[in-house]
């Protein structure tokens, strides 16, 4: 059985008191708290461990290069991807989106072609495919989903065409809890010889993901949402897409031969991770994925699942709560509006009775006024998540009211 109190103790700021009040911390959304395993593992490398990867001759570069190695097999493997070749380790998920934007996009891309994406797109894979487009002429199409935030396969069909040579989607809404049905749209697209990157930034944290069975070309996600640090990110790609990439940056560890005239590339991976990368933070990410998989993923997916459930009914029990994104199957990540009370009054109250959410446009700003509002406020769940997080939530929720 899942033990969630079991887990809850290995979180330190959780034991923390708020205001006075207990944590309750429902951001992970954002940014996920961190374990005590990843903590202290980081904080060995730095007091034992530390020094640059690859070109040092000596124990400590070698020792730290073979770690280094290591967190991208972890990955290849939380992902089921065919080869740690495919995994590019990054800063985070927005950078990975910017990659291929950057490489394959400039490359392959051309005015006559077509990217479509939808309207539950976080900013980093909105704005990206918006400057693209008004350097190269392609139409950027975008597909409506449904009044509750549900997926619209009518509208993903009809926006799919001969044009269309790139579709990148969200896994998972970080505003509406959406969990898009990505292995039917990946092979939709694929019928019409489009690619596809999924920007899985929620999608990985609440379940288990597989790119070979989901079959896409691009999927990115961020190191920070998945309770491991700052400051890195991956990008996994189809090996013989990347192979056919132009390099992202320029500089030391991705190159094969330099000259004063002329410079040849390293393959995938060195040829995307120029310069001194992020050493610690790669470990460190490689330590929480081990966390989430001993944990089991099934297991964080029944146990989020329930908690959704569980928040549903809670909701229903508050006057003037209006609840968006209602998506049958959606995940944990709840965005509310409350009649008489404006998002940063809201969020402003609950903190003080130790309640930590999310307030504004998520970095969904066109998805929020499409779904009538300027700000929202957001709770959103990780595998620390309780039933006592949910109820003080609701109990804050009554009181903001009575301020008002």
């Amino acid at each position: 059985m899942y033990d969630v109190e079991a887990v809850r103790r290995d979180f330190p700021v959780l034991s923390r008191s708020i205001n006075g009040k207990p944590n309750t911390f429902l951001d992970s959304g954002a940014s996920a708290q961190k374990p005590q395993q990843v903590i202290d593992r980081i904080m060995e490398i730095y007091t034992r461990e530390y020094s640059n990867v690859h070109r040092g001759s000596y124990l400590l570069s070698e020792e730290i290069t073979s770690e280094y190695e290591a967190a991208r097999k972890k990955v290849q493997k939380f992902l089921n991807a065919e080869s740690e070749r495919e995994i590019i380790f990054t800063r985070n998920a927005t950078e990975s989106i910017n990659l291929v934007a950057s490489t394959w996009g400039r490359k392959f891309l051309t005015r006559i072609d077509e990217v479509l994406i939808s309207e539950a797109e976080h900013h980093a894979n909105l704005v990206p495919w918006q400057m693209l487009r008004d350097e190269i002429g392609f139409e950027l199409k975008i597909f409506k989903i449904n009044d509750d935030g549900s997926f619209n396969w009518d509208e993903y069909r009809r926006g799919l065409g001969g044009k269309t040579k790139l579709v990148a989607v969200t896994g998972m809404s970080n505003v509406l809890g959406t969990i898009f049905p990505l292995k039917e749209m990946i092979r939709a697209a694929h019928d019409v010889g489009a690619k596809v990157l999924v920007d899985a930034c929620q999608y990985v944290v609440h379940q288990k993901t597989d790119v070979q069975d989901l079959n896409c070309d691009f999927l990115a996600f961020s190191g920070h949402k998945t309770y491991g640090p700052t400051g890195i990110g991956v990008l996994y790609g189809k090996a013989g897409i990347l192979e056919a990439m132009p390099p992202y940056q320029f500089g030391g560890d991705m190159v094969d031969v330099v000259t004063y005239q002329t410079t040849t590339f390293d393959e995938p991976p060195a040829r995307f991770e120029a310069g001194t990368p992020a050493i610690v933070q790669a470990i460190g990410l490689g330590t929480a994925l081990d966390y989430m998989q001993n944990l089991g993923m099934e297991n964080i997916t029944a146990h989020e699942n329930e908690l959704v459930d569980y928040m549903h009914s809670r909701l229903s029990e508050v006057k003037g709560v209006h609840e968006i994104g209602t998506a049958p199957g959606k995940g944990g990540v709840f965005s509310i509006a409350v009649d008489g009370i404006h998002p940063q009054d809201l969020a402003f109250i609950l903190d003080k009775e130790g309640v930590a959410v999310r307030v504004g446009h998520h970095c969904a700003a066109p998805l929020v006024r499409r779904m009538g509002y300027e700000s929202l406020t957001r709770a959103s769940f990780g595998l620390y998540t309780n039933h006592a997080d949910i109820d003080r939530f609701i109990e804050a929720l009554h009181k903001a009211q009575t301020f008002f």
